[in-house]
């Protein structure tokens, strides 16, 4: 089975991902696989600097700001960069898939109902928190501002949507709560892949 996870900037996905792992469920995270094929593969990095320019790459690694910098103001070129992007991870991640011998694997995507990742999916938990509380967390977590991370809010469904087209929902305030729900819900989901 595969058991999507996704939420919004800041809503503590990776928190919950790393207790899934700690079960022993693998886990693949999109987001950092997709910065791996774009440091690897030569095709991303052709098809990137063909788009955004010769500054989209700094000594053969991608200029995350520079990229970000455009991206996030610019919804057209947002969904340039995933049309190139995200057909390589979706590829990476079905081989991936196909080396598991597990009942099933988490596949952790900020952006899963956005570009449709959510069909491949036998189930789907939504990780949620407060807006502020997102904020802070990310505020502390990364060197940005808040105009910018409203401004990649802006870029995603917001909780109540993605709620609606979800199986599960996971209210990350308090960890020792969220962590107690994983183990549940590992428990509930061995039992639907039996």
């Amino acid at each position: 089975m595969i058991v999507g996870l996704t939420g919004g900037i800041g809503s503590g996905k990776s928190t919950v991902a790393k207790f899934f792992k700690e079960l022993g469920v693998p886990v693949y995270i999109a987001d950092l696989e997709a910065k791996k094929l774009m440091e690897t593969n030569d095709d991303i990095r052709r098809d990137i600097i063909s788009i955004f320019g010769a500054d989209a790459y700094e000594n053969n690694l991608p200029n995350r700001k520079y990229l970000a910098e455009i991206v996030f103001e610019n919804p057209e070129k947002l969904e340039q960069l995933n049309a190139i992007i995200h057909p390589a991870v979706g590829k990476h991640f079905e081989e991936w898939y196909q080396q598991q011998k597990v009942p099933y694997v988490i596949k952790e995507v900020a952006i899963l109902f956005e570009n449709g990742g959510d069909k491949q999916c036998d189930l789907v938990i939504t990780v949620t928190a407060p807006k502020e509380i997102r904020i802070e967390r990310v505020l502390k977590r990364d060197q940005t501002t808040r105009k910018a991370i409203e401004a990649r809010m802006q870029n995603q469904w917001s909780d109540k949507e993605k709620i609606k087209k979800s199986d599960f929902v996971i209210e990350n305030i308090v960890i020792d709560n969220t962590h107690q729900i994983v183990e549940e819900l590992h428990r509930m989901i061995l039992k639907k892949s039996i």
